[in-house]
C-alpha cells in the first residue's frame, strides 16, 4: 500500500534555494535547518546569540558534509536588529526562497522589547512582521517562494486578541494568555498576508505548529510548574503528548516545501489533539479567521514597526 504519512523523506531537492530561518540554532528551528541543508538549501540561521548559532552551524556541517549554512545576528525583540539583519541579507543575497518565522519567546514573565512592546507580542509577532515586510520584495519574483510562520496549538487558549491593548498596558498581565495571543497574531498575519499576495506573485504564505514538542522552549516553560506538576508532566503528559524535535519540525517542513501546499494553509500533527503525529492540514481558532481583526492587526503592526509591505 502507498505510504500516507508525510515525512522528512518527502522534502524535495532544495539545491539553488535560499532558506532563512529565525531561531535556527535550537529545537524545531535547528531540525528544520538541518533537513533543508541536507537537501541542498543554502541555509541562513537567524540567531540572537551568534555563538550559539555558530555552534549549531558546526553541528549541521559535521552531520552533513558540504552543508551551506551561515549565521545571521537577529534579535527579534529589537527593530534595529531586525533592520540590520534585513540589510545584511540584502547585501549577501539576491533573492530568498523560504523565510521561516520560527523563533519566539514562550510564557515569560512580563517584559518589554527594546522598543517598549510587550515581550511576546513584540518578539513573536511584531519582530517577524517587520522582518517579513523588509524582505518580501526579495521573494516576490522568486518562483515558489514561501513565508512560513510558526504558531502554536496554544493559540486557542487565549481567545481573541485585545487589539485596543495588544501590549497589555491597561490590563492585568497573564503570561499564558499573552503567549497565546502572540500565536493568534502569527496566524492572523499569515492569513492577511496570503490575501494580499493572492493573484499578485509566485509567493505564498503558510503557517504551521509543532504540536507538543520536547524542546528547550517546552522544558523552560514546564520549569515554572510546581514540583508536583513537573513530576506529573514528566511521568504522564510527556510520553502521551510530546514528540521529539525532528517530528515537531515536520509541519514546518511540509508547509515550506510540499509542492501540493496552498497559500493560507495551516499544518500541524495529525494525531491526538494535534499533539503528535505526521503533518496534515489543521484548522485554527475562529478568532484567527476574523478578517476585520486581521486587517486591523496589520494596520497596528505597520504603525508600531514603521514597516510597510510591497503588497
Amino acid at each position: 500500500m502507498p505510504r500516507s504519512e508525510w515525512t522528512g523523506d518527502d522534502v524535495p531537492d532544495q539545491h539553488g534555494r535560499v532558506a532563512v530561518i529565525t531561531g535556527g540554532n535550537s529545537g524545531i528551528g535547528f531540525e528544520t535547518a538541518k533537513l533543508l541543508a541536507s537537501r541542498g538549501a543554502a541555509v541562513v540561521l537567524g540567531a540572537r546569540d551568534v555563538d550559539k548559532g555558530k555552534r549549531a552551524a558546526t553541528r549541521i556541517a559535521a552531520d552533513i558534509p558540504g552543508a551551506n549554512v551561515t549565521v545571521l545576528h537577529l534579535d527579534l525583540a529589537s527593530l534595529a536588529s531586525v533592520r540590520a539583519a534585513a540589510d545584511q541579507l540584502r547585501a549577501t543575497h539576491t533573492g530568498i526562497d523560504l523565510l521561516i518565522n520560527n523563533a519566539g519567546v514562550m510564557r515569560t514573565p512580563r517584559g518589554l522589547t527594546a522598543d517598549g512592546f510587550e515581550l511576546h507580542f513584540g518578539t513573536n509577532h511584531l519582530g517577524h512582521f517587520a522582518l517579513t515586510g523588509l524582505l518580501l520584495d526579495m521573494m516576490l519574483a522568486v518562483p515558489h517562494s514561501r513565508v512560513v510562520t510558526v504558531s502554536s496549538a496554544d493559540h486557542r487558549r487565549g481567545g481573541a486578541i485585545n487589539l485596543d491593548d495588544p501590549n497589555w498596558n491597561t490590563r492585568e498581565y497573564h503570561r499564558v494568555t499573552a503567549y497565546a495571543h502572540s500565536k493568534v497574531a502569527n496566524l492572523m498575519f499569515t492569513y492577511e498576508l496570503q490575501r494580499r499576495l493572492s493573484g499578485r506573485s509566485h509567493t505564498i504564505a503558510t503557517a504551521a505548529h509543532p504540536g507538543g514538542s520536547d524542546t528547550e522552549g517546552s522544558r523552560t516553560a514546564t520549569a515554572q510548574f510546581s514540583a508536583f506538576l513537573r513530576m506529573a508532566f514528566t511521568m504522564a503528559i510527556r510520553p502521551l503528548m510530546l514528540q521529539n524535535a525532528e517530528m515537531g519540525a515536520l509541519p514546518t517542513l511540509r508547509a515550506a516545501t510540499d509542492p501540493t501546499v496552498a497559500g493560507g494553509e495551516y499544518y500541524g500533527p495529525g494525531g491526538f489533539l494535534e499533539s503528535k503525529g505526521y503533518p496534515k492540514v489543521v484548522r485554527s481558532s475562529a478568532p484567527s479567521h476574523d478578517e476585520i481583526g486581521q486587517r486591523r492587526l496589520w494596520t497596528i503592526s505597520e504603525e508600531l514597526t514603521g514597516v510597510a509591505f510591497p503588497v
